[in-house]
């Protein structure tokens, strides 16, 4: 007798495989049906074996090794599966939280109202030792210029106090923010920010989305999106 399986046991075997997919497959009963029939197979085969020449023992582990390989790849996808849910939902309950703050966003706005003015930022990619601001109104008409000074890399916000250069409170509007940033008389790769409130949350393809509607309607954006929270 050799150690090949009669026909008639691989038919047996298949036969209370193919419900699942087969030996191969994933479908029905998942994971647990193929170990089922590779323990089936494996017993028909010990049974079925040559009693001169048996079945080695570092082939029966090597056949093991290969299911609880399996097994743990699946029980690994599964657990990733959850951290990824759990994470998911994290992100949503932190875009929830944000709902009625104000935000910083990529974006070149300020909005004057009674002498009030929303925040704006910067964000640099390196430090700079001269920052300038200059703000114009609706015709592209320089109203204010200010120097910020030096800033370090990262995110920094400021105030405009709502004044022209001869002193009078602004009109009530929208107006442009436009940042220039040196080092060494070099320009500094650098992202103009504007101020946003967030009014709702949204749900989207890669996760929440937050809804800037408001005076300038940013419409929504990704929490990555997100430079600073404010106040």
């Amino acid at each position: 007798m050799s150690n090949t399986i009669d026909s008639s046991v691989l038919d047996s075997v298949n036969a209370g495989s193919s419900a699942s997919g087969g030996l191969g497959g994933t479908t029905g009963g998942g994971i647990e049906d193929i170990s089922d029939s590779f323990m089936t197979l494996l017993v028909a085969q010990l049974e079925n074996q040559d009693p001169m020449n048996p079945m080695e023992n570092a082939e029966m582990t090597s056949q093991m090794a290969q299911i609880n390989t399996v097994q743990g790849i699946n029980d690994l996808n599964s657990s990733l599966e959850d951290i990824n849910s759990q994470i998911d939902e994290g992100h949503t309950l932190q875009a929830a939280s944000l709902i009625d703050q104000g935000v910083l966003v990529p974006a070149d706005h300020v909005l004057v109202s009674e002498g009030s003015t929303t925040p704006f930022g910067i964000e640099l990619d390196s430090p700079a030792e001269e920052v300038t601001a200059t703000i114009t109104n609706g015709n592209g008409e320089a109203v204010r210029s200010f120097d910020v000074g030096s800033l370090d890399e990262g995110v920094e916000s400021f105030t405009w106090d709502g004044t022209l250069e001869n002193g009078e409170t602004a009109p009530d509007g929208t107006y442009n923010v436009s940042i220039e940033a040196t080092q060494d008389g070099e320009s500094v790769a650098h992202e103009t920010l504007g101020y946003a409130r967030v009014s709702g949350v949204a749900e989207g393809e890669n996760g929440p989305l937050l809804d800037l509607g408001g005076a300038l309607d940013l419409g929504q954006v990704g929490m990555a999106d997100i430079r600073q929270i404010l106040n």
